[in-house]
Formats: C-alpha cells, sequence, structure tokens
C-alpha cells in the first residue's frame, strides 16, 4: 500500500483552520476563497483516505488527522523559512522577518535596543514587536506567529511555561534581573528589614500572574501567606500605590530601569526573594534561518549594564 503524499497547501490550510476555527477565516487569512479552501480539503481528505474537518454548527473542527497535519505544519513551515533564509544570507541577508514578542518591561529596554541594533547591522531585514506575557509569547512561538520571544523564568517555578515545551525551544540566557521590595521610605517601624519574613504583616500589590505566583511561593517559603491587596503590573502604578502608603510590592530591577523612583519610596534587598532570568527564546526548528540566527546573537550581545543598574 502507497504512503499518501502530503503536500504544502493542505498543511498551510489545516494550520489556518485550526487558528481560526472557521473556512471563511482560514481562507481570508491565506488570501484563497472559501469554495477553493473547501474544495482542496475535499480533494486531500479522499487522497490521504481520512476526512481533515467536521463541521460544528458555524465553524469546523479539526480531525484526529487534520490535527496531526496542523501540528506538523508549523516544523514544516520553519524548515521552509530556513531554506528560503538561507539562500538570502548566500546574498548577504538582504532579507528576512523577524518578529519579536515580549513581557512589558522589556517594552522600553530590551526590544527597542534589539530592534535598533537588527536594524542598523541587517536593514533588509523586517522588524515588528508585539507585547505580550512570557506564556502568550511562547505561544505565538510555537503557532508560527513570532520568530523570537523575550521571557522571563523564575527559579523552581512548578507553572514555568518554558518547561512544557523543552524538546521545542532554544533559550539564550540575557541577564539575571534582581528582585526587590519597594516600601515607604518612611517606615522604620522595623528598622532595616533584611528578610522577606518581616514583611509577613504588610499589604502586598501584586503583579502578572507569573509574578504574583512567584511571590506566593517565596512568601509561602518564608513562611506565611501574603496578604494581596491590589493588583498591577505597570511599575509606575505601584509605585504611587507604595508612595501612597497602600501596600509594599516586589519589582525587578529591569521594571524600575524605565519609571521615576518617588522620593517617598525606598528599594530593598531582601534574603528569600530569588532573582529571575530574562532569556531570548526560539524554536529549535528556527535557528537555521538567518534572520532568526542574527536576532538570536544580537540579543545575546546587548550590553544591559546602562539599564538594568543599581537603584
Amino acid at each position: 500500500m502507497s504512503t499518501p503524499e502530503i503536500d504544502l497547501t493542505t498543511l498551510r490550510i489545516v494550520r489556518a483552520i485550526a487558528d481560526a476555527a472557521t473556512l471563511s477565516g482560514a481562507a481570508e487569512h491565506l488570501g484563497y476563497s472559501q469554495p477553493a479552501v473547501s474544495q482542496h480539503l475535499a480533494r486531500a481528505s479522499a487522497r490521504l483516505g481520512q476526512p481533515l474537518v467536521t463541521r460544528a454548527g458555524r465553524t469546523v473542527r479539526l480531525t484526529e488527522a487534520g490535527s496531526v497535519l496542523a501540528r506538523h505544519a508549523v516544523a514544516v513551515q520553519s524548515a521552509l523559512d530556513a531554506a528560503t533564509g538561507e539562500l538570502a544570507d548566500l546574498g548577504g541577508l538582504r532579507s528576512g522577518t523577524v518578529r519579536v514578542a515580549a513581557f512589558p518591561t522589556a517594552s522600553a529596554t530590551v526590544v527597542p535596543r534589539l530592534l535598533g541594533t537588527m536594524a542598523v547591522r541587517h536593514p533588509g531585514v523586517r522588524l515588528s514587536y508585539v507585547e505580550v506575557e512570557p506564556p502568550e509569547a511562547l505561544d505565538l512561538l510555537r503557532h508560527g506567529r513570532a520568530d523570537i520571544a523575550i521571557t522571563f523564568r523564575y527559579p523552581d517555578d512548578w507553572s514555568d511555561p518554558h518547561a512544557r515545551y523543552p524538546d521545542e525551544l532554544t533559550m539564550v540566557p540575557l541577564f539575571d534581573d534582581e528582585l526587590l521590595v519597594a516600601e515607604l521610605a518612611a517606615d522604620d517601624r522595623d528598622g532595616t528589614r533584611t528578610t522577606l519574613q518581616q514583611y509577613a504583616d504588610d499589604d502586598w500589590i501584586a503583579g502578572c500572574p507569573q509574578c504574583r505566583g512567584n511571590l506566593l511561593q517565596a512568601c509561602q517559603n518564608a513562611g506565611f501567606q501574603p496578604r494581596i491587596a491590589h493588583e498591577t503590573d505597570n511599575a509606575a502604578a505601584v509605585l504611587g500605590l507604595v508612595a501612597n502608603g497602600l501596600g509594599i510590592a516586589q519589582l525587578p530591577r529591569l521594571a524600575l530601569s524605565s519609571v521615576t523612583v518617588p522620593e517617598q519610596v525606598k528599594l530593598v534587598r531582601v534574603a528569600g526573594m530569588a532573582n529571575r532570568t530574562v532569556h531570548a527564546v526560539a524554536l529549535r526548528a528556527a535557528q537555521g534561518v538567518p534572520a532568526v540566527a542574527a536576532a538570536l546573537r544580537a540579543a545575546a550581545e546587548l550590553d544591559v549594564d546602562d539599564w538594568v543598574s543599581a537603584p
């Protein structure tokens, strides 16, 4: 029995359906007409001997066979991008695309320098940026909608999103981002507090879900459950809340590098609060794409000393 042949168009269509959940949405994304997509799916299903989609009301759902093809579509597209990129590299990397996804506190620091470096070194490469938290950035990578993700991870984080895809990702560590406690400068009820346990009775201001999870774990390790009074991942808002006596907060040094710390706030190094590590991440399958490889190199060479400085 001969093995059925799988063509690139079928892979692209099932991947688009996985993202859009409708034939019309998939057709619009690919620039095809809906009848053309339907006809191609019918021919592909007949050739493969099993259906690739099933209807569910106004939407369509991939069958198990369709899901298998969609899962491999990103890797196949990455391989094609790598081949295209290598051909471009023969001409001196005069073309290519790098789509960067990064977390908010990297927006004013890491990202502008990375994109600026790439624009100078490789002016023919198209660059774009979207701001999302690390879990969403990794999803964009895995679904072929981003090429580089700037992310962070905490040590011993049981919910670390990177750990879900250990065989898919290439991770380049950029720097360690120290965590500090922001509190009122006039708060001397305990003198100089140097351990996390000394903050057990304070109200806390929590950040993004990943940061909040790290705070809860650190406080649990210190023997208490923090009392979360407010939640925001806006560093300026956090400092404003602290300055008005509405709580204390855990803040990474990177977030402090792009805001003005009010004179009413002091930053304290506290034992029991581990640093986080900032990474540049790409799919392993995309390492052969010259523009992506160049972006990873540029990220690894960034000098962070001027903007991740002492408070």
